[in-house]
C-alpha cells in the first residue's frame, strides 16, 4: 500500500492534481484488491502447513459465536496485513527537497 500510494502520488497524482490523501486512498484500493486476490493463496498455504478450517453446518455458521469469531479473525488478518504492508517504511529514505533547504539558508542569512 505504501509503495503503491507513493507511486500514485508522485506519478499519477502530479499529473491529475490529486491530494496526498486521495493518493493514499487509491493506494489503499490497490492494497485491498491485492489482498482479495491473494486470499486464496494464503488459504492454500495454511492448508499445506497443516491448518484446517472447521467443518460446520449451516446452523453452526449462523451462531453468534461463530460470526464473532469469524469477524475477529478477519480483523486480525487485516491488522497483520497492514503491519506487513508497513515493512517498506523501514527501507524508505525521505527525498531531500533542495528548494526548502535553500529557502531556510536564505532566511538564516537574512537574520
Amino acid at each position: 500500500m505504501i509503495i503503491a500510494g507513493e507511486y500514485i502520488e508522485l506519478r499519477i497524482g502530479v499529473t491529475l492534481g490529486i491530494s496526498t490523501m486521495a493518493a493514499a486512498a487509491l493506494g489503499n484500493i490497490v492494497s485491498d484488491v491485492s489482498g482479495l486476490g491473494l486470499a486464496g493463496y494464503v488459504e492454500s498455504l495454511t492448508t499445506k502447513l497443516g491448518f484446517e478450517g472447521p467443518q460446520l453446518n449451516s446452523s453452526q455458521l449462523q451462531m453468534t459465536r461463530t460470526v464473532i469469531a469469524t469477524n475477529l479473525g478477519r480483523a486480525f488478518g487485516i491488522v497483520l496485513g497492514c503491519f506487513i504492508g508497513m515493512f517498506p517504511l523501514l527501507l524508505y529514505k525521505e527525498p531531500v527537497n533542495e528548494h526548502i533547504d535553500n529557502e531556510q539558508n536564505v532566511n538564516e542569512q537574512a537574520v
